[in-house]
């Protein structure tokens, strides 16, 4: 069975953890935003339309890796 590669993982985990620092450099309150997976993978799909699709700066696989099945 195919896995992603190390650095793919390291793209992955540096891409979702950018995305939930944004959110709680964001947040105005002393509420916890806790990490929330649904949350960062939303706000990552729209950032990721912007990239691929809108501006054509990068591809999917390199914005962020996946196994195509």
């Amino acid at each position: 069975m195919k896995e992603l590669t190390d650095k793919q993982i390291e793209r992955q985990d540096f891409v979702d953890n950018a995305i939930f620092n944004l959110i709680q450099s964001l947040n105005t309150t002393d509420k916890t935003i806790n990490w929330d997976i649904e949350m960062i993978g939303e706000i990552r799909d729209v950032i990721a339309e912007w990239m691929i699709e809108r501006l054509n700066i990068t591809d999917e696989q390199k914005f962020y890796p996946y196994l195509e099945h």
